[in-house]
């Protein structure tokens, strides 16, 4: 298949979305694919559209290209003029079979990206457009789960333009976790265990978005779940060496000690998978997704979110997951694109 690997972007989880689409596309050109590097917003004014998708191909080469516009993002961002797609991304991405999204953050994951290749009627791995915005708004997120009778921490949303820092205004207590309402990786999430820390992660947050989720603090082990076609991969627990589960320790080596299958008995084990694919449905997901939970020492279980996009290096959690039913990262990446390709057909 010729297929268009698309990574980078503008979020903030750019340089993470390099590593993930520098992986994928290794992985599928050692499948025999003809897979290409693309940064989204970019582009490559120079690409061979004769030759798009050749059968020699330095994909190291392509991510040192990407990166090289590091420094420049953010005049080009400031051009009003713009568009989000870089030069030859549209052009690319229609020439190809499939477009492999290995986007992460909100300018990838909110559904912009999907609605826009809906209208252009271009193949893309992953949910749609809608759940896709449902997903990554985390306000939106708890209310669709609370809706579907889903266990979820209890919380509010606030704006920036509109927002009370007493807690007890929000019906909450110490300690809280603040977030912002469309981020990823953990960026801007803060534990408030007072007033003080409070303040700060208000002010922390708002200073990504202008709208903010605010619920209470769940005190446990956590856990994430994949879910393919609706239905739960084996269970990974997530336990950092120290704090939380950050963006530190989500990218930095060691610093968290990952075990899957999650060392739970069966009857918990069934439990999550259950609310995983629950979570899969009340968001109307399809094709595939990652979901996070935290579980009290009593066993009562908390969905947290849904990533739409999750993390595609061979270490990340969802293809540990897929290793564990005897699956290695080139068949998962095969697999997400045959189960993506059906909502196509």
């Amino acid at each position: 298949m010729n297929i268009v690997v698309l990574c980078g972007g503008i979020s903030t989880e750019r340089a993470i979305s390099i590593v993930s689409g520098t992986g994928v596309c290794k992985a599928l050109r050692g499948k025999g694919h003809r897979a290409i590097l693309l940064d989204v917003f970019c582009g490559d004014e120079e690409a061979q559209l004769m030759d798009a998708f050749p059968e020699e191909y330095d994909v190291d080469e392509a991510a040192e290209f990407i990166h090289g516009f590091d420094q420049k993002l953010d005049s080009a961002i400031a051009n009003p003029s713009r568009s989000f797609f870089g030069p030859n991304v549209m052009k690319l991405c229609k020439m190809a079979d499939i477009v492999f999204l290995a986007l992460h953050g909100e300018n990838g994951e909110n559904g912009k990206v999907q609605a826009s290749f809906d209208l252009q009627k271009i193949k893309y791995t992953g949910t749609g457009y809608i759940s896709s915005a449902l997903s990554m708004d985390k306000g939106l997120t708890k209310i669709m789960l609370e809706a579907s009778h889903v266990s979820t921490p209890k919380g509010v949303m606030l704006t920036k333009d509109n927002y009370s820092n007493d807690l007890a205004d929000c019906g909450l207590v110490f300690p809280v976790v603040v977030k912002p309402c469309n981020g990823g990786s953990s960026v801007g999430v803060y534990i408030a265990k007072n007033q003080e820390e409070y303040d700060t992660a208000l002010t922390g947050a708002f200073a990504l978005e202008d709208e903010v989720v605010v619920e209470e603090f769940v005190k446990g082990r956590e856990f994430s779940v994949g879910v393919i076609e609706g239905k739960a991969l084996p269970i990974i627990e997530i336990a950092p060496k120290s704090g939380f589960y950050d963006y530190k320790n989500k990218y930095t080596a060691g610093s968290t000690v990952e075990t899957c299958p999650a060392d739970l008995s069966p009857k918990l084990t069934a439990r999550m998978q259950k609310l995983a694919e629950d979570g899969f449905r009340a968001l109307y997901l399809d094709s595939y997704a990652r979901l996070d939970f935290m579980m009290k020492e009593d066993g009562e279980m908390y969905c947290l979110e849904a990533n739409t996009l999750p993390g595609m290096t061979p270490t990340s959690l969802m293809p540990q997951e897929a290793q564990a039913v005897g699956m290695d990262f080139a068949a998962f990446c095969e697999k997400l694109i045959e189960v993506s390709m059906k909502k196509f057909s």
